[in-house]
């Protein structure tokens, strides 16, 4: 008998993401063309992950090289290397146990990387200190976040801990809830508004919920994660007061800070609107924030670190909060000091200073670009609408299909908008995420797509998508099995 045969039912009933299925499509397409197969199409290009690089967005010279060194001190002599690399390599081998990169650390990040993130904080939010005490680096957003709402989960049936989820939020959101054993809480985001918060959708949201869980969190995505949407400071204040009469613990996903692009848009951390506000709220709203090498301009996914800022959390929580870290042993080294980097980039006047400033900018327009690119593709499509986003690195079209592909949907027992990604990665080789809005009460299905990859990846992807949504909805679809 196996030794897996009787499998925790918590686990067995983890909602299965569609994003995993598609992935999987898409690698044995991939294993096809490289066996001879022949296909409409050369290669499989992935728009719905988020990954950057593996679009072909090229990495940050300046964090590749002083990574390099931290891995192969030998190349601290090499004078090839700009004389800042070298010196900022050395001086994080000094902090580092033993001077080697391949040490572990404490289990809530190396002292010195969380003090430039606290230094990073405190400089972003024009003057509002940050401390080293509450800072907590971790192996990626998704690893702090889990932390956290397991800490938060409690009880069940009626007094299960339930956590305030938008809808649409991160594909990989409802099933870290539903691992964690806490409830989801959807409040529908107003997607004629451009996917903004609306406060009487959270007031129903919490209201509906009690009696059959007990709302103790809200999740926010600013900027929005896949929507595109950033709050402005009424909106944000909004959302705290919201949370402060509700006694509700504030989780903010904040990693696309660096990737705001909207016309007479900014980027405005929670934290900062808090302090901003009375003491009454400023001193009792437990609010925790993300951030992470994931982000737009770095799109260092592999190396897994990201951290998280605690405000106003009990120190007694703080230090479950590390020792529930303590599980990982420590965050990957390599990604700590890559995220030293990410807060503390080269200053004017270092030799790295022009090339690493010239790298972000061409990312960040990149991006901008590509977005009102996508926006009026998409929204050139027929049966296709798009709102345009602000910020973030994702469009999330609504898709009006035609009642073939709806009815077909079901008798195959899947999500139409599914069944759409999965033809199109057949047809044309495009990975698109699908919407599936968890517990959300809108009929209209949606499609994830990441605009942040070279402009002429964008084009090729484009005049596929185009090609096949064309044919779609022209034709009577056929069935696949």
């Amino acid at each position: 008998m196996s030794c897996l045969q009787h499998v925790n039912p918590r686990v067995r009933g983890i909602r299965v993401s569609p994003h995993c299925g598609l992935q999987s499509l898409a690698a044995h397409i991939t294993q096809e063309i490289t066996q001879g197969a022949q296909k409409s199409f050369k290669a499989v290009i992935d728009v719905n992950s988020g990954d950057s690089h593996t679009a072909g967005i090229k990495p940050i010279s300046f964090v590749r090289q002083v990574l390099a060194a931290c891995l192969y001190p030998q190349l601290l002599k090499d004078k090839t290397l700009p004389l800042d690399v070298r010196l900022r390599a050395q001086s994080l081998l000094e902090v580092c146990e033993g001077g080697s990169a391949g040490s572990y650390t404490d289990s809530s990040g190396l002292l010195h990387v969380k003090q430039s993130i606290a230094e990073f904080i405190t400089r972003r939010d024009a003057g509002v200190p940050s401390h080293t005490k509450d800072i907590f680096i971790s192996a990626g957003s998704q690893r702090a976040l889990m932390v956290l709402v397991k800490l938060l989960a409690s009880g069940e049936g009626e007094a299960q801990t339930g956590v305030l989820t938008p809808v649409p939020c991160p594909h990989t959101l409802p099933m870290l809830l539903d691992e964690a054993g806490v409830t989801l809480v959807p409040y529908q985001l107003i997607e004629e508004r451009g996917w903004a918060v609306e406060l009487h959708e959270l007031q129903r949201a919490v209201t509906t919920a009690r009696g059959h869980c007990d709302p103790r969190a809200l999740y926010i995505s600013n900027p929005g994660n896949p929507t595109g949407h950033v709050q402005d400071r009424k909106s944000i204040e909004e959302v705290i007061q919201f949370a402060a009469a509700e006694r509700l613990f504030l989780l903010v996903d904040e990693v696309y800070q660096d990737s705001v692009y909207g016309q007479e848009t900014e980027f405005i951390s929670y934290k900062k609107v808090l302090f901003e506000m009375d003491k009454e709220l400023s001193e009792t709203v437990e609010l925790v924030s993300f951030h992470s090498l994931s982000n737009a301009c770095m799109g260092e996914c592999g190396l897994r670190a990201g951290f998280m800022e605690a405000v106003n959390m009990d120190p007694e929580v703080k230090h479950y909060v590390d020792t529930m870290l303590c599980t990982d042993i420590s965050t990957p080294v390599t990604g700590q000091l890559a995220l030293d980097l990410m807060v503390n980039p080269p200053r004017p006047g270092d030799p790295s200073y022009d090339t690493y400033t010239q790298e972000i900018l061409l990312t960040r327009a990149t991006l901008s670009q590509n977005a009102q690119r996508a926006w009026r593709f998409l929204n050139g499509l027929p049966g296709m609408n798009c709102q345009p986003a602000m910020g973030g690195i994702y469009l999330y079209p609504s898709l009006h299909l035609p009642p073939e592909i709806i009815d077909q949907a079901k008798i195959l027992e899947v999500e139409a908008d599914v069944l759409y990604c999965q033809r199109l990665l057949q047809e044309e080789g495009v990975v698109v995420g699908a919407g599936c809005q968890h517990g959300g009460r809108a009929v209209r299905h949606h499609l994830r797509f990441c605009v942040l990859l070279p402009p002429d990846t964008l084009e090729e992807v484009l005049a596929r998508l185009g090609s096949f949504h064309l044919r779609l909805t022209v034709r009577v679809p056929h069935s696949t099995h």
